[in-house]
């Protein structure tokens, strides 16, 4: 991300505040949870050669921990990012701007996507069409996908 100049979000503090609890408990959840008891986890950590379950799970087993570790790291800087916002007040719905320099826009648009990976998981999302509106999860689901292709959008212009 070279060259690249920092992004401006804009985000109101209430967005912020539920950013900031969701990206908790997806920290809290990579520290808590073994990918090979927990689905949504593993789903972060796909096999790497579909046709060679032994080389899957070799090549799992020299590369998640510091794939997970990654993850963590990108959820801390997201949290750490968001933080100007949190001290503002949570019922504020004026969007304030949030610079992203673009490593943290980078780590961002990581985070946000590994987000989406365990909420689909959790949801039984495998498809477009999937998904229940009516599940408040999938909402949160679906603001992700919107944040994430506001960051992607500003990014590739």
């Amino acid at each position: 991300m070279t060259g690249q100049k920092t992004l401006i979000l804009e985000m109101t503090p209430l967005e912020a505040a539920h950013l900031s609890d969701v990206v908790g408990q997806f920290a809290e959840l990579l520290t808590a949870s073994a990918p090979t008891t927990d689905p949504a986890v593993a789903r972060l950590v796909p096999d790497a050669y579909a046709d060679d379950p032994e080389g899957a799970a070799e090549f799992r087993r020299l590369t998640q921990s510091s794939l997970l570790e990654r993850r963590g790291e990108d959820a801390a800087r997201v949290l750490s990012s968001l933080a100007p916002l949190r001290s503002a007040d949570p019922t504020a719905i004026e969007p304030v701007e949030l610079p992203l320099p673009p490593d943290t826009a980078a780590a961002w648009m990581r985070c946000l996507a590994a987000l989406r990976l365990v909420l689909a998981e959790r949801l039984g999302i495998r498809g477009e069409d999937d998904g229940d509106p009516d599940d408040p999860r999938f909402g949160v689901y679906e603001w992700l996908g919107y944040r994430l292709d506001g960051l992607v959008q500003a990014l590739d212009t």
